[in-house]
């Protein structure tokens, strides 16, 4: 009982897993590819071609060192070059407002002029 228990969470694991480098492969087919130049993180096809094995290794080939290799990937691209990518899409780096730091909550500060 005890085994069977842990099968299932075990499997629920790796849907999660495999869950997340789906999201990490589209994510990655739906943004420019100048927005991956421009943030100098590889190239985009370099991406696809990565996130793409791990989603085929993990359904169907799952050997766990490429599942894990696989796996450290997607995380690489979701916490590294998926923010770097979007705040490039969004039109700048510094958060993709518009506004300067120098703006206050009616327009930009002139100091008094």
């Amino acid at each position: 009982m005890l085994l069977s228990g842990f099968n299932w969470l075990l499997s629920l694991l790796f849907l999660a897993l495999l869950v997340m480098s789906i999201f990490a492969f589209v994510h990655a087919a739906l943004q420019r590819e100048d927005a991956f130049r421009a943030v100098d993180k590889q190239t985009k096809p370099f991406w696809l071609i990565i996130l793409g094995i791990s989603v085929a290794v993990q359904l169907f080939a799952p050997m766990l060192l490429l599942i894990l290799v696989g796996v450290i990937a997607s995380i690489v691209y979701i916490v590294d070059v998926r923010p770097a990518v979007q705040a490039v899409s969004r039109g700048g780096r510094g958060g993709g407002s518009g506004r300067s730091s120098s703006d206050g909550p009616y327009g930009p500060y002139n100091g008094g002029r």
